[in-house]
């Protein structure tokens, strides 16, 4: 679904859809019949296949890596990540060519020079992060907890308090993986789920997610229960910034771009009677672990329009992503979609 992560896939490290939590799903004027996969909520039932069949055993063998890797320190990790990042952006031409298209249209006041700095360490951190992924899945709740530092966390703890719930929009930073697993160790969350069609994976990321107690909704399932979660003042972890295509998108400014963007959170919002605020996650210096930072939460939201209410999600999202521009998913084509008539970005 995302070829951006086939960079993960690359050497082995991690099969997944943008890493997690996306809720792309077009918003009905009616509630369908819900289907929620969670271990604490309700088993559904999927076409993933057997994973101990005999054609998944690379997968295997790849997922043991991962937990290899978990046993290394990160700050061991970090310059390794750094050597496999610097040979990915070279043999991965095309999405080398797609980061900086984008980097180029985001930020046309950078210089070439700065444009391809920006490229060089953005592959560093994607390979860094994958190199990671053992740790995030598979260490204990003390050493998660040691690893993470936590800015504003009182602007969510304030309206949990209410009994209202919240809405972390969380940009798809390289780190988002670690932000949505580390909130379920101090708040009672939910997250949406997307099923991978690698069931070697797929089982693994379930018991990695789910293992200090988060609720996952599956992304095809109707959103009901979530919203009902979210109204009995629980916070939920949503992916928004993804191109939803023609037939779903709303057009609204992103870096000063006409973008496809998916017209949900506005919605979820007031269905939800929650606020919605930014939970954005980066990777600090040096393998010294990372950081997750709530923003304000956002200022006479919902308003009633999609527009608005678009335009208002996408701001806070560039801001995000202004504090670490080199941790973006800039790899993904993320003006993919545009407006009829009007040319497209990528060759």
């Amino acid at each position: 679904m995302a070829e951006e992560h086939r960079l993960f896939l690359s050497i082995n490290f991690i099969r997944s859809r943008q890493t997690l939590y996306a809720l792309q799903r077009k918003p009905e004027p009616q509630l369908q019949p819900l289907g929620i996969y969670s271990s604490k909520i309700q088993t559904m039932k999927r076409n993933a296949g057997n994973p101990f069949r005999p054609r998944y055993l690379a997968s295997w063998i790849g997922l043991g890596f991962l937990w290899a890797l978990s046993l290394i320190p990160m700050r061991i990790l970090y310059p390794v990540g750094t050597v496999i990042g610097d040979l990915l952006r070279t043999l991965v031409s095309s999405r080398r060519r797609i980061a900086e298209r984008n980097l180029e249209l985001c930020m046309p006041h950078k210089s070439k020079v700065e444009i391809q700095q920006l490229v060089k360490e953005n592959f560093r951190n994607i390979a860094r992060m994958a190199l990671y992924t053992g740790t995030i899945w598979w260490a204990p709740k003390d050493k998660l907890l040691s690893l993470v530092t936590v800015k504003n966390q009182h602007l969510l703890t304030e309206i949990l308090e209410t009994g209202q719930g919240a809405i972390l929009i969380a940009p798809h930073m390289v780190g988002l993986e670690l932000g949505g697993i580390f909130l379920s160790l101090r708040f009672d969350g939910i997250s949406i789920y997307q099923y991978s069609h690698n069931p070697v994976f797929d089982r693994a990321m379930l018991k990695a997610r789910q293992r200090f107690g988060s609720k996952l909704f599956e992304r095809k399932s109707n959103l009901k229960g979530l919203i009902r979660a979210i109204q009995q003042g629980k916070p939920c972890y949503y992916l928004p910034d993804q191109d939803p295509g023609p037939r779903r998108a709303l057009f609204a400014p992103f870096f000063g771009i006409s973008t496809a963007t998916w017209p949900v959170l506005g919605k979820l919002s007031k269905l939800g009677r929650a606020k919605a605020l930014t939970c954005a996650t980066y990777l600090k210096p040096d393998g010294k672990g990372f950081e997750i930072v709530f923003g304000e939460p956002l200022k006479d939201f919902p308003s009633g329009n999609d527009e608005t209410d678009t335009t208002a999600m996408n701001a806070v999202i560039e801001n995000c992503i202004t504090q670490a521009p080199d941790q973006y998913l800039w790899v993904h084509k993320r003006f993919k979609t545009r407006p009829a008539g009007e040319p497209g970005f990528y060759k």
